[in-house]
């Protein structure tokens, strides 16, 4: 298929730049596929559309203040973007300006604290760094990191847990997972009040997944990894429901691919590890029957998956209808429940 058949038109007013208060009061569109039908609710309301003995899958991973601006020793101005830990204190990053940024190139983040060695190029054009710093690593990135925002969003964001979902528990990612956003505590009670049990796994988001595909034919295009990982719990949680008749409805693409990649003849696995899968229309699902998720880029890798959910142009229909309607978009925008 081609790049050009993942196109839509998104006027830049629809693009949200302030996320919802209260979080569950964003809109919701809901498509059932067996009929085709297209509702508008809140999001709120998404607990009528969960029956009893139904699996809600969430991502538990936690968005780290991945961006990190510091200097050159000469003084000019950079910053690192990390992407994925390689080891206590290695990481694969994105840099700026990468042409001053070569290997045995020195950074300085906060008068000192922080210090940071260019080790290697990556395959795509990154780095891989290594940091030295006093005390605690962690200590100093939470002091002087800041939350990774899509380069869509243009207003500073004032409280940092707003991008992060009320469930994040394990540091990782330089991205969050939105569909998730939308939760609040109450809701989730509720959740399971019903007879639905919530289960976490984990993909930690890098920005590979938000990586721009550049080919027409989207064949040609390359996933990066990332870490992954289904606990036995989960895994056992997860078979129980499909066994008895409930529904696997994922969080967020990030579940989806989280379930797809530990998926077994059926069956999920417990499994960790890298994953570079690429679902795209023709894809079969093995475990995923519902997706909740938030609307995303024109010629997106997450607009393909979304279409191999379903069908390429009739959810594209539904992002024009989206658009009509005055829906807000991506990160802190409106979501969708495709069941």
């Amino acid at each position: 298929m081609k790049l050009s058949d993942f196109m839509y038109d998104l006027p830049e007013e629809r693009i949200a730049q302030t996320p919802v208060e209260p979080r569950d009061h964003s809109r919701l569109m809901v498509i059932h596929r067996d009929t085709g039908e297209i509702e508008h609710r809140h999001f709120y309301d998404i607990i009528e559309y969960l029956n009893p003995g139904d699996c809600l899958v969430i991502n538990e991973t936690k968005v780290i203040p991945a961006r990190l601006y510091g200097e050159r020793p000469t003084g000019g101005a950079c910053e690192v973007l990390l992407l994925k830990q390689l080891g206590p204190k290695r990481w694969e990053t994105l840099v700026r300006p990468g042409k001053k940024l070569k290997p045995g190139a020195e950074v300085v983040f906060g008068d000192g604290r922080l210090r940071c060695r260019v080790m290697e190029t990556t395959d795509v054009g990154g780095r891989i760094v290594e940091f030295e710093c006093e005390g605690s690593f962690e200590a100093a990135l939470d002091a002087l990191g800041e939350m990774p925002l899509p380069p869509y969003i243009h207003e500073k964001l004032e409280d940092r847990d707003r991008y992060q979902t009320v469930y994040a528990r394990q540091d990782g990612s330089a991205a969050a997972p939105t569909a998730g956003l939308h939760f609040t505590p109450e809701l989730m009670d509720r959740i399971r009040q019903k007879g639905v049990d919530i289960v976490p796994v984990l993909l930690h988001v890098g920005l590979g997944t938000f990586r721009p595909v550049k080919v027409e034919n989207i064949e040609e295009h390359e996933m990066h990894s990332e870490y992954f990982e289904v606990t036995p719990q989960a895994a056992e949680r997860i078979n129980a429901a499909r066994q008895s008749g409930g529904r696997i409805i994922a969080v967020g693409t990030t579940s989806v691919r989280t379930l797809e990649s530990a998926a077994e003849d059926g069956r999920l696995v417990a499994k960790r590890g890298d994953t570079n899968i690429f679902i795209k229309p023709g894809y079969r699902f093995q475990l995923v029957d519902a997706l909740i998720t938030n609307f995303h880029l024109p010629g997106s890798t997450l607009i393909m998956l979304v279409s191999a959910l379903w069908d390429r142009e009739r959810i594209l229909a539904a992002y024009r209808i989206a658009v009509e309607e005055e829906y807000r978009f991506f990160s802190f925008g409106d979501a969708m429940l495709i069941e």
